[in-house]
């Protein structure tokens, strides 16, 4: 079956750099799109960034030239560098499975917390 589990999350300083990973298996990594989506507390979950096989990226606006979305299809992992946090970049972090439209699968969540 799909599992998705993230880690990389923790406390970090404004202006500090976090990477996020997710180790993916139960399906064929290399060929599919994945995401990273984060949720504020009291906000409804946004997308942050898109990564397709080809490896074209997208990203919110809230965080181009800051994030970095990147994949390793050897070791099956998705990847969020993160640079320049803000404050406002604080939130669990969740890795995406976009199967089908209508078929999802999440990760369990990492928590990142930007705060002096």
């Amino acid at each position: 079956q799909v599992q998705l589990v993230e880690s990389g999350g923790g406390l970090v300083q404004p202006g500090g750099s976090l990477r996020l990973s997710c180790a993916a298996s139960g399906f064929t990594f290399s060929i599919s799109t994945m995401r990273w989506y984060r949720q504020a507390p009291g906000k409804e979950r946004e997308l942050v960034a898109i990564i397709n096989s080809a490896g074209a990226t997208n990203y919110a606006d809230s965080v181009k030239g800051r994030f970095t979305i990147s994949r390793d299809n050897a070791k099956n992992t998705l990847y969020l560098q993160m640079n320049s946090l803000k404050p406002e970049d604080t939130a669990v972090y969740y890795c995406n499975f976009p199967k089908r439209p209508w078929d999802n699968y999440w990760g369990q969540g990492t928590q990142v917390t930007v705060s002096s």
